[in-house]
């Protein structure tokens, strides 16, 4: 690769982990608050799993932008503004009541699914070997939100209709990511594909729970430079340890 594409496909790198961190931070919020013990673990787990997710991928672009593997992660989950973050808008909002964080965490782990099986295809090595080892993980993700999107959608009048308000408010901030990204020489999945890909994942699914989405117009992509307020809070309570003593050695 030329220094242009490093530098593409290393902007590409940490957007993934910035959805990846943000998420797993708002899914560690449920610790002590899921509605039943399991999914109080449930979600811990997953936190915990999007977090090694996230510095994996920062890694691989500290790799492509010849800084510090070792310490690359760190330097960008607790030294970057707010505004210098690079996720979706998706993640970032608040957790809502039990419906929209799982809903959310369905279309994401949706989205990743069929992303990491083509990540997993990249001609640049490190890249494929990150997607394959990631992939088994978030399979697990995915199985786990099935299950409850489709219990939810099948439950009561009132689950369903707290799903169908999740998936209501969630859709529009879903599309998000399918904008053509830089670096598809290397694997990057194209938009158009990802997004069929992703429709034929989750509307089954949906069909199957009494869930429908809604009719939404994605000609104004959101740029991952603009977030809302929620990130700003988020990053600020993210970052207060670290630099509170940014000299400290952890």
């Amino acid at each position: 690769m030329n220094p242009s594409q490093k530098a593409a496909l290393a902007e590409y790198l940490i957007g993934l982990g910035d959805d990846e961190l943000i998420l797993a931070h708002r899914d560690s919020e449920w610790a002590g608050h899921a509605p039943i013990l399991e999914e109080d673990i449930a979600f811990a787990n997953i936190a915990l799993d999007e977090m090694g997710h996230a510095a994996a991928w920062y890694r691989l672009a500290g790799e492509l932008l010849d800084h510090t593997v070792e310490t690359y992660p760190d330097e960008l989950i607790f030294s970057r503004k707010a505004d210098e973050f690079r996720n979706i808008q998706m993640v970032e909002l608040p957790n809502g009541d039990w419906a929209f964080s799982l809903m959310r965490q369905y279309l994401f782990d949706s989205l990743e699914s069929v992303r990491l099986n083509v990540l997993a295809e990249s001609k640049w090595e490190p890249l494929a070997d990150t997607a394959a080892k990631i992939r088994p993980e978030e399979l697990y993700h995915l199985r786990h939100t099935r299950t409850w999107v489709r219990r939810l959608g099948l439950g009561t009048e009132e689950s369903n209709h707290r799903m169908q308000n999740a998936l209501d408010e969630l859709y529009p901030f879903a599309l998000q990511p399918f904008t053509t990204a830089a670096g598809e020489d290397q694997g990057i999945p194209e938009s158009d594909m990802l997004q069929r890909d992703w429709d034929a994942e989750i509307r089954p699914l949906l069909a199957e729970s009494n869930l429908e989405p809604p009719e939404v117009d994605n000609s104004a992509v959101r740029s991952r430079e603009v977030h809302t307020s929620h990130l700003f809070e988020l990053v600020e309570e993210m970052q207060v340890v670290a630099r509170a003593d940014i000299e400290a050695q952890w």
